[in-house]
């Protein structure tokens, strides 16, 4: 997913080599330092994470516990979206979310159930969207998910040019410098 989304971060290494409780890792990474993401950009992050839980849906037609983390990752993604970015058509630009966990009285809500109730459906219906755009873009692009998956078998782990190059997907161009980190580093 990371090679065929658009905004997503170039994918720089592969590999199926068990690591702590992950069973093979994609590492990815921008071209330079980021400060600051787009709301597309957020979301390409969603669709990477859901890319090996809907991989398991195409290719196996059932799912494991294996998409724990990427779960987590891609939930906390679409909840920061809706209720601390103001990225949410329904909810608009309200943080309904305190900032890191952190909140003037812990014990109590800050939001209203009903509040509570939108930002779940916002952050449900920004993760079923993105998982219909994955699962469709892995169908279409199953011989490049067979191409790959077959050369890891085969080396076990693919730097980004063997990685690009067993999918049969063209290494994207290096994205102009982000207009948000050219500020930073200046302003620094």
């Amino acid at each position: 997913m990371g090679m065929l989304t658009p905004g997503a971060d170039p994918v720089r290494k592969v590999s199926i080599i068990p690591r702590g409780l992950a069973l093979g890792v994609t590492f990815s990474s921008p071209e330079s330092d980021r400060f600051n993401y787009l709301e597309p950009e957020i979301e390409a992050k969603i669709k990477v994470a859901l890319g090996g839980r809907s991989a398991e849906e195409v290719v196996f037609g059932d799912i494991s516990t294996g998409a724990e983390s990427d779960i987590e990752q891609l939930t906390g993604l679409a909840r920061q979206m809706v209720g601390r970015w103001g990225m949410s058509g329904a909810i608009g630009p309200i943080a309904v979310l305190p900032r890191d966990g952190l909140s003037a009285f812990p014990a109590a809500s800050e939001v209203s159930p009903e509040t509570q109730k939108l930002l779940d459906e916002e952050v449900r219906r920004i993760v079923a969207e993105a998982h219909a755009e994955v699962r469709t873009l892995l169908e279409e692009n199953r011989q490049r998910l067979d191409g790959l998956a077959q050369a890891l078998l085969e080396h076990e782990t693919l730097d980004e040019d063997d990685a690009y190059d067993a999918a049969g997907v063209p290494r994207p161009e290096a994205a102009p410098a982000d207009a948000y980190a050219a500020v930073a580093r200046v302003t620094t």
